[in-house]
């Protein structure tokens, strides 16, 4: 059976870190379909959607095994319509567990057959996460250390 790996949020913008985790999770999964969620909890994004779909797509050309959709359902629903008996998460800290500890129990109680595999996030870019990159580029500072991809 094809092991499929859902790697969901709101990737606002998508980092070198979700990056590196989606490249690792290749090693593990036959598949992998990035998925960027409405998050119902952030009123506005700050990188318009389609943006985002677009340069995530392009950082991943040479793949034909990963794919970038949106969505606006319930993750576990959106895993099984795909077909995606795995979540693909990237930890970069111990609060990032516990958060992600929380969603994955509730995924496996909305779909039994959803297994959540978390890769600790490289060293190298444990730093990083999108609401510091928002941030520096509000203010015109250069993200480009921290984005796979041109602005």
């Amino acid at each position: 059976m094809k092991k499929i790996a859902l790697f969901p949020g709101s990737f606002d913008p998508f980092t070198k870190g979700h990056e590196d985790i989606v490249l690792r999770g290749l090693k593990i999964f036959d598949e992998i379909i990035i998925a960027i969620g409405y998050n119902s909890g952030k009123s506005q994004r700050y990188f318009d959607i389609d943006f985002m779909v677009k340069k995530i797509s392009e950082t991943f050309e040479k793949h034909s095994n990963i794919s970038v959709i949106t969505y606006a359902e319930l993750t576990a629903e959106l895993a099984k319509k795909k077909n995606a008996n795995y979540l693909l998460r990237g930890l970069r800290n111990t609060t990032d567990f516990e958060y992600e500890n929380s969603i994955s129990q509730v995924n496996r109680g909305l779909n039994a057959n959803l297994e959540s595999v978390f890769l600790i996030t490289s060293p190298e870019f444990a730093s990083i996460s999108s609401s510091i990159i928002r941030e520096v580029h509000r203010y015109k500072g250069d993200v480009s250390a921290y984005i796979p991809y041109e602005l």
